[in-house]
């Protein structure tokens, strides 16, 4: 009997812990997270960082680029952007970081997040960013209609080194050309002048130099978190990159 006493006892402790815990909110309730994936690859790598970010309370979207022009891929950050319901964290990777500076320019956008991006400045050229520090890597083919690809030989290589061959063949095949016309386009907004901004620096990115990317974070003032990773770091580390989205969110209230 005494027994049976014990353990009605426990369990008429434990039921309210358990309905507390059903009840406490989740980190990321009524925030949302908008990614805007950088040129050459699409939206599917994310879907471990939304995964996790999911599983926390956070909205999660990925917006589908063309990067046919600057002007058009800021248009289409912008119609996602108009589709949320509260405050919002904006990511950007790569090309995606002078997507970012200008649709960010928005009351609904708190913070933004660059990773392995670039960051410009009002007036600037994203073309212009890249060549005052070129990248360790020249693997970028024009065509003769002004489209962009990475080389497909040297994508695993160059791209995302910390990936298997098996996986960034695949992402070589199916890649997301860019053309001149989006990193030729001059960026008419820095929205990391008003925001809190955060940045993930792969340190072993052989796509965007490494160097370049700690000046621009610097020049910004964003709180850098450095991972030893390639370009595709959000592929790679999709945890850490998660940990940094969230901290960005943190200073939402």
């Amino acid at each position: 009997m005494r027994m049976l006493s014990s353990l009605a006892l426990a369990m008429a402790m434990t039921v309210p812990l358990l309905a507390q815990a059903a009840d406490a909110p989740q980190p990321g309730a009524g925030k949302s997270v908008v990614i805007v994936p950088g040129s050459f690859v699409d939206g599917s790598g994310w879907r471990v960082v939304h995964d996790i970010l999911i599983h926390k309370g956070y909205k999660v979207t990925v917006v589908h680029q063309g990067h046919q022009s600057l002007a058009a891929d800021v248009a289409e950050a912008r119609e996602v952007l108009e589709q949320q319901v509260g405050p919002v964290v904006l990511v950007g990777h790569s090309s995606a970081g002078g997507v970012i500076s200008i649709a960010g320019d928005r009351d609904k956008v708190k913070s933004l997040v660059y990773v392995s991006a670039l960051q410009p400045e009002v007036g600037e050229t994203m073309g212009q960013l890249i060549g005052s520090m070129p990248s360790p890597s020249d693997d970028v083919r024009p065509t003769r209609d002004g489209h962009l690809f990475f080389d497909r030989t040297k994508f695993n290589a160059d791209f995302a080194a910390d990936l298997t061959t098996n996986r960034t063949d695949f992402m070589a095949a199916s890649q997301v050309p860019a053309t001149t016309a989006l990193f030729g386009g001059t960026v008419w907004a820095a929205a990391w002048h008003k925001k809190p901004t955060y940045a993930v620096l792969s340190t072993d990115d052989r796509a965007l130099s490494p160097d370049l990317q700690r000046w621009m974070y610097k020049r910004a003032g964003s709180k850098v978190t450095e991972i030893k990773a390639s370009h595709a770091v959000y592929i790679s580390q999709p945890e850490a990159v998660a940990k940094v989205i969230e901290d960005a969110a943190s200073v939402i209230k």
